[in-house]
């Protein structure tokens, strides 16, 4: 997977319950998730309740990501004037 990320960009990588959810895939979803934080910082990260339910996952990123750029640009802009 890390070759897989630093390889192309990607804009988002979701990761299922089925891999987050039970305990004992633990260690397993910490390697993912530190994986993809080294091979490609700046991918969003989302995470799905079951397959059926992964673009919903990608586009809650992306409407946060996208709200919190908006905020982040309304204050930069007040600090200014």
């Amino acid at each position: 997977m890390r070759e897989k990320l630093a390889a192309a960009p990607y804009d988002c990588l979701v990761i299922g319950a089925g891999i987050r959810s039970w305990p004992r895939h633990l260690p397993v979803f910490e390697a993912i998730l530190n994986a993809a934080r080294e091979a490609a910082p700046t991918t969003a990260i989302a995470f799905n309740t079951r397959p059926q339910d992964s673009a919903a996952a990608v586009e809650r990123v992306y409407r946060e990501a996208d709200r919190g750029r908006r905020h982040a640009e309304s204050t930069s802009s007040s600090r200014r004037h």
